[in-house]
């Protein structure tokens, strides 16, 4: 698997091309967002792990660029920016998941691992028969199908099975987030799929895993 980083941190980007290559990926790095349009001119990438603050183009411009030159490669940004703003900005733009610094260089490794693999065509879950690609459910023989918003978080934490959600990331999916509209969300899914989504307080949301 071939990564480009863009990074203009040179001593996290050396760290992390070091770390993912000892983990089998071919990692290459640069650290302004005109290199990437170079690089990607050329050379045909399995993901792009973005920064946003980075010399000549941010993160999010880069991205969207690239999109709109129907680049189907998926991107993760990780990004010292945290606030609910920049993060709705990034999955707007396109990109797969969002890594907040700091984070451990192994959980971005899981997250690679997760978004790279082939995806499976259903997911059983409890009484759930769910396929991701459009949305579609199957209950107990009844079919139904999820909003692109219900889809979105019903991914996200199906990706995290058993861990905490925040929900500044589940937000991001909404057009007009905020904590009142992502609580109406949820009781609305957990009604519809008929099952437990928890709230951690001031943390944000869960499914039991399997």
């Amino acid at each position: 698997m071939k990564i480009l980083l863009l990074e203009d941190d040179a001593v996290l980007a050396e760290s992390l091309v070091e770390y993912l290559e000892l983990e089998g990926y071919e990692v290459e790095s640069v650290p302004s967002g005109e290199e990437v349009f170079e690089r990607t001119f050329a050379q045909v990438y399995d993901l792009y792990i973005l920064d946003i603050n980075v010399p000549d183009i941010n993160g999010l411009e880069v991205l969207k660029a690239l999109k709109d030159a129907d680049d189907p490669t998926p991107a993760i940004y990780i990004s010292a920016m945290t606030d609910i703003k920049s993060i709705t900005q990034g999955f707007k733009a396109g990109a797969i998941d969002y890594l907040k610094k700091p984070f451990d260089p192994e959980e971005l490794l899981v997250r690679l691992q997760h978004h790279l693999r082939p995806k499976e065509e259903t997911v059983v879950y409890r009484d759930l028969l769910y396929f991701p690609k459009n949305g579609k459910v199957k209950l107990r023989g009844e079919c139904f199908y999820l909003s692109e918003i219900q889809k979105n978080i019903f991914d996200r934490l199906l990706q995290s099975m058993g861990d905490i959600v925040s929900s500044e990331e589940l937000m991001a999916f909404m057009e007009r987030p905020s904590p009142n509209a992502l609580r109406v969300t949820m009781t609305k899914l957990k009604k519809k799929l008929e099952i437990d989504i928890k709230n951690v307080r001031s943390q944000g949301y869960t499914i039991e895993a399997l």
